[in-house]
Parts: C-alpha cells; sequence; structure tokens
C-alpha cells in the first residue's frame, strides 16, 4: 500500500505541474488562478494546498523539474564527450538549451528569475541559486572528463573555466528570455561563436 500512496501523490504532483505549467502559458504566470490549476489536474483546492503553498512554490518545482531532467541528460555527454572541446560544449550546451522551453515558456523564466533577484534569502532564491550551481558543476566536470582524455591542456583550471563557460551561458540565456524574438538556434549560435576562443586556448596543442 506504501507504494502504491507514493505512486498517487506522484501522480497528482504530475497533474498539478502540468497543469499549471499549461495555465501560465495561457494566461500568464500573474493571471493563472490555484482554484483553476486544481480544476485541471482533476483535485480539490484543498488537496492543492497539501502540495504547494502559492504559484512560486509551482513554479519554482517546474524549474526544478526542468533542471533535473537537463542534468541527467547532460551526465550522458560529460560521460562520453565528443572527441573536440567545441563538440563536447556545443553539445552540452545545446542539451541545456533545447529543453529550457518544454515545461516553460520565456515569461516563466522571467518570472523565476525575477522573484529569485527580488528575494534572494528565500527558499525559491536558495532553491534556484542550487540548480544554478548544479549545471556550473556540471559544465566544470566536462572540462574535467576532456583533461583526463588529453584533450584538454595539462595545466588548465577545469572548475574555473567551467565556471567562466557557464556563467556566459547564464548571462546569454538570460538574455534570451528577455528578447521574445531571439531564437534558440540564434542563442546557440551565438554562444558556440562567443565560446570558440576559450576552446581553442584549452585545447591539446
Amino acid at each position: 500500500m506504501t507504494g502504491l500512496r507514493a505512486r498517487q501523490k506522484a501522480d497528482r504532483n504530475r497533474r498539478i505541474l502540468d497543469a499549471a505549467s499549461a495555465l501560465f502559458r495561457e494566461v500568464g504566470y500573474d493571471s493563472a488562478r490555484i482554484e483553476v490549476i486544481a480544476e485541471r489536474a482533476e483535485i480539490s483546492v484543498g488537496t492543492f494546498y497539501n502540495y504547494y503553498e502559492n504559484k512560486g512554490d509551482i513554479l519554482l518545482a517546474t524549474v526544478s523539474m526542468e533542471v533535473e531532467e537537463v542534468l541527467a541528460a547532460g551526465r550522458a555527454i560529460v560521460d562520453n564527450p565528443p572527441a573536440s572541446v567545441m563538440g563536447a560544449l556545443d553539445a552540452l550546451i545545446g542539451e541545456y538549451y533545447d529543453h529550457s522551453l518544454y515545461y516553460l515558456s520565456k515569461e516563466m523564466w522571467r518570472t523565476a528569475m525575477a522573484i529569485s533577484i527580488q528575494q534572494p534569502e528565500s527558499p525559491f532564491s536558495k532553491r534556484y541559486t542550487e540548480l544554478d550551481r548544479r549545471l556550473c558543476d556540471q559544465v566544470s566536470t566536462l572540462i574535467l572528463r576532456l583533461k583526463a582524455k588529453g584533450v584538454v591542456a595539462i595545466d588548465v583550471d577545469a572548475e574555473a573555466v567551467g565556471e567562466m563557460l557557464f556563467h556566459n551561458l547564464n548571462t546569454m540565456f538570460t538574455e534570451f528570455a528577455k528578447r521574445e524574438t531571439m531564437s534558440l538556434d540564434d542563442l546557440k549560435a551565438r554562444v558556440s561563436r562567443q565560446n570558440r576562443p576559450l576552446a581553442t586556448l584549452i585545447t591539446t596543442r
């Protein structure tokens, strides 16, 4: 029975997240009402509050779900990266970007970013920062793996390089979220071009 209850709870939680994500896209985060989310998830409003206190909690849970899936996909690339630095970076960063709008719209990303900045000590902001840190660590791990394979020069500080690459890709993603007309292909092309000089510098001669 314990296993069944856990599956039922997980199923209800996923229905809430899917309903909220769809409603946020349709009417915007500010206009979305919890009563409508509960109705679409086929639960009572009271049951909703057993899972989340407010819309901000749902938004964070959606961001967390997106990042967890990205990290899982990224691990496969880090474990067996393409043979070149640029190939590996394009593959990993492309995975991050291609998944970014699967659950969240640009408007939802802007809202999440704004909450994390406006309330830096809130649980939402701290969790958002932790997710960024895990992504940053994965980029550094990729450089470390390439270094172990002899693709990256032995004297390169993999952690520092990973942080530089992540902070740039994160800044560019913020720019992407701010500009509705900017496409994913444009974002990926710009970041790839920006990464090339550093990739050339750290590649084994």
